[in-house]
């Protein structure tokens, strides 16, 4: 047996979320994402509709794992095009496409944060920023009516799952809530959960890591599934995809990188893309 990584098992993690027939939606940056939808096309769910904040359109095609060329397919094949004001306030909530969410900041309620971190951010006279996030996009809008929001990691840290967020940009199961029920699903490199009675659960710790090392690297005490299992590992078919055929550049690596390890590795593959 061909012996995974994690951003593998994450992936195929994901890819088993995945419904023939649904609409899967994509953000910007999220390679991970992305492969895990292509890989349920090449598997069990060869009817998905994709759609995407790159193109903001709606396509039968996948977009190519590509970095300099990811825009081609969104823009020339899509079945439909839209602007994002008419995403989040008219499509969205009806067709309520799936979507996985990369949260800075969680916490044990599943509330999360894409927008900032610095100590009491909205409410001091001088608030101290410490990091300004990418932002929310369309979160704000999604979460606080669909009732399936799932979720991924690909860098388990008590920097990411706190005790209390900065800012909320992502309902969770919080009091506010009006409609849906917030997160239902999260993977990191570490392992899988879910949010029954509303808090984080441990469901799956992924194959070599314990519970002990999750809950050292999370920032609030863990619940623990009483049918705890380790997570299937992906099957040599699924490995010879995403190696071979799906992404093998390794683009979806990227998420797991940073600093000078991410900077080499988008020139190599930049480099590669320029040879074709």
């Amino acid at each position: 047996m061909t012996q995974p990584t994690p951003d593998e098992i994450m992936v195929v993690c994901m890819a088993r979320q995945i419904q023939d027939g649904e609409i899967v939606a994509q953000g910007i940056a999220t390679p991970l994402v992305a492969t895990a939808y292509l890989l349920a096309r090449h598997t069990h769910a060869p009817h998905l509709y994709f759609a995407s904040a790159i193109g903001q359109g709606i396509c039968r095609d996948p977009a190519p794992m590509s970095l300099s060329k990811i825009e081609s397919l969104w823009l020339d094949q899509a079945l439909v095009h839209v602007g994002f004001v008419r995403v989040a306030a008219d499509i969205l909530p009806v067709l309520k496409p799936k979507e996985f969410f990369r949260p800075a900041q969680i916490d044990r309620q599943g509330n999360f944060n894409n927008i900032a971190i610095g100590k009491e951010l909205l409410h001091a006279k001088n608030p101290k920023l410490r990091l300004r996030l990418p932002g929310t996009g369309g979160i704000p809008d999604v979460t606080a009516f669909i009732s399936d929001i799932y979720l991924y990691v690909p860098r388990h840290s008590k920097a990411t799952f706190v005790e209390k967020i900065d800012v909320c940009s992502g309902l969770g199961h919080s009091p506010a809530r009006r409609r849906g029920k917030g997160a239902v699903y999260l993977v990191s490199d570490l392992g899988q959960f879910d949010f029954a009675n509303g808090f984080m659960r441990l469901v799956s710790v992924h194959p070599g890591v314990t519970i002990e090392q999750i809950q050292r690297h999370t920032g609030f005490s863990l619940e623990i599934a009483p049918n705890l299992v380790e997570t299937p590992l992906p099957s040599e078919d699924e490995i010879n995809l995403l190696r071979n055929h799906i992404d093998p550049l390794g683009i979806r690596k990227l998420e797991l990188l940073s600093g000078a390890e991410r900077r080499e590795l988008l020139l190599e593959i930049l480099g590669q893309e320029q040879m074709k």
